[in-house]
């Protein structure tokens, strides 16, 4: 699946303030390179349906054991290990006999700052071990799925190593003292760095998909079901938007005989974020999570396209109305190269005049309709539009009701059949006292 950068702002999949971003909420790292392995793969959406079940299956897989995962390896363990790999301080020159006597007596007492890092480093690789040692036991099953079976069978093959073995043999008896440490030191930083560094990279991309299942679970996401089929198909039941403290759920069906959702209703009834809660479910599902619905069947898409934050670039001299249409332009292309689109269209020609708008929506969206290999999903607040539309069959209608009374504004963020006719800006000016504000300017 693709997404392009305004997609990814628009959904707030990724947002420049990062706390308001779905990753941000989804992300259960607990190491610097797991989050940035876990934002490689929210940049990369799967490119099949095999690949995506494959995912799910991790996933599952890691709930099912959640309660074995190793405590021992945190992003502190990490970050030392980095650190005590590239230390400018070398190993001692011997690591048995009386060298080794003599080089680590030296060590702890001439060069007392040195060997404390070396002792402490150390300590942290012993827990990298550890951590491994209940991966291998607890996760490195016949029954794992091929891709997390495939990377811990790599951790087996790395920690194969007599040293390492010893040092788990020597820790577990509890007699370590600094000679065997320093011995020890000398082996792993002479002989197996790069098995270290590969260990440290292979734990960054577990972490990332522990993440991912603690997310899961944590939201109680439920993993979709895809359909190989060769028109596009969403059905969903009890979707809700996940960044939403308390969130209202719909159900929507989108198909090759309704492929378009034309939503109406005021501003701030609910359109935007029903927009966005559906695009992220289908970009959730196709990166092999669960989503925020009870229930989800979709097909396989091979992208997103939205246009819902467009801005006008005054470095550019270009016109926010110009912007709307190179958008539009871009999908049309993009959209023309026969595979499966969804696409989401927020308040369509907000930049420019009301009669103009109406006849570039209208033109703009029979346009859309040719294209039986795509779903769309649009809102406005020009419900004259819907009037020249109704008796297309290709079009559901739909719209967020709000409620007038005694001159208060009511909205209860319900998804119904059929159009909005509600004109409330001159209300919403009214309760927020702008007119008794103009009436009082001298």
């Amino acid at each position: 699946m693709e997404l392009d950068k305004t997609t990814y702002l628009d959904l707030s999949i990724f947002n420049r303030e990062e706390e308001f971003s779905l990753f941000h909420k989804l992300d259960f790292t607990t190491t610097a390179g797991g989050r940035e392995y876990l934002r490689g793969l929210f940049s990369k959406p799967l490119q099949d349906t095999a690949a995506i079940k494959q995912r799910q299956e991790i996933l599952q897989y890691l709930i099912s054991k959640e309660d074995n995962w190793p405590q021992s390896i945190t992003n502190g363990t990490i970050v030392v290990i980095e650190k005590y790999l590239e230390a400018a301080i070398p190993p001692i020159s011997s690591a048995s006999g009386l060298g080794l006597a003599v080089n680590s007596l030296m060590m702890k007492t001439f060069y007392a700052p040195d060997y404390g890092f070396i002792k402490f480093s150390f300590s942290q690789f012993v827990l990298l071990l550890k951590g491994f040692a209940e991966f291998i036991v607890h996760y490195n099953k016949p029954e794992a799925p091929t891709p997390l079976r495939l990377l811990l069978d790599r951790a087996k093959t790395l920690l194969n190593q007599q040293v390492f073995y010893d040092i788990l043999v020597a820790d577990q008896k509890g007699d370590l003292n600094f000679m065997q440490i320093l011995g020890f030191d000398h082996q792993v930083r002479k002989r197996h760095t790069k098995v270290v560094w590969e260990l440290t990279e292979i734990y960054t991309q577990l972490d990332a998909y522990y993440s991912m299942s603690k997310a899961v679970k944590t939201f109680q996401l439920n993993f979709p079901k895809f359909v190989e089929t060769a028109e596009p198909h969403i059905v969903l039941s009890d979707l809700y938007h996940l960044i939403l403290p308390q969130p209202i759920a719909y159900d929507i069906t989108l198909d090759k005989q309704k492929p378009f959702l034309f939503l109406t209703g005021a501003n701030m009834a609910g359109k935007t974020t029903f927009i966005k809660a559906l695009g992220v479910a289908v970009f959730l599902a196709h990166l092999g999570m669960g989503v925020p619905a009870k229930n989800m069947e979709l097909s396989f898409f091979h992208g997103i396209l939205s246009n819902i934050q467009v801005t006008d670039n005054i470095f550019k001299g270009e016109s926010y109305f110009f912007n709307e249409v190179q958008r539009i332009k871009n999908t049309v292309v993009k959209i023309s190269d026969g595979k499966k689109w969804l696409i989401l269209i927020d308040e369509m020609f907000k930049g420019t005049n009301v009669e103009d708008a109406k006849n570039c929506s209208l033109a703009v969206i029979r346009g859309l309709l040719r294209n039986s290999r795509c779903l769309y999903i649009l809102s406005t607040h020009l419900y004259e539009i819907a009037d020249e539309l109704v008796a297309e069959p290709k079009i559901t209608f739909k719209y967020f009701e709000s409620e007038v009374k005694d001159d208060t504004l009511y909205f209860t963020y319900q998804l119904k059949d059929g159009i909005a006719k509600e004109k409330l800006g001159y209300l919403i000016l009214k309760r927020e006292k702008v007119l008794d504000l103009l009436e009082q300017l001298h």
